[in-house]
């Protein structure tokens, strides 16, 4: 249950990331869920090392909607020359 919820949380993240930086998105669904789970991730681990999180504790959602954007500008960034029609 703990997959299938962490999946559907993933998913909206990426979602509202992908709604918030306005552009040409990378994949379909399934990228979706992994941008959100390693914006989460991200938001996470950054969080911790600026103490804003213990190490048990995970990100907040917002951190994580800005660790989704982050990398999704970083996608973006590497992936600007690479768009074909």
């Amino acid at each position: 249950m703990h997959l299938i919820w962490t999946l559907i949380v993933g998913f909206f993240i990426g979602l509202i990331a992908k709604m918030l930086m306005p552009g040409r998105d990378p994949g379909g669904f399934i990228i979706t869920i992994v941008l959100g789970i390693a914006g989460s991730a991200l938001a996470g681990w950054g969080g911790q090392k600026l103490h804003f999180y213990r190490a048990d504790q995970p990100a907040g959602f917002l951190a994580s909607i800005v660790g989704a954007m982050v990398l999704l500008a970083i996608y973006r960034m590497f992936n600007r020359g690479n768009e074909t029609l």
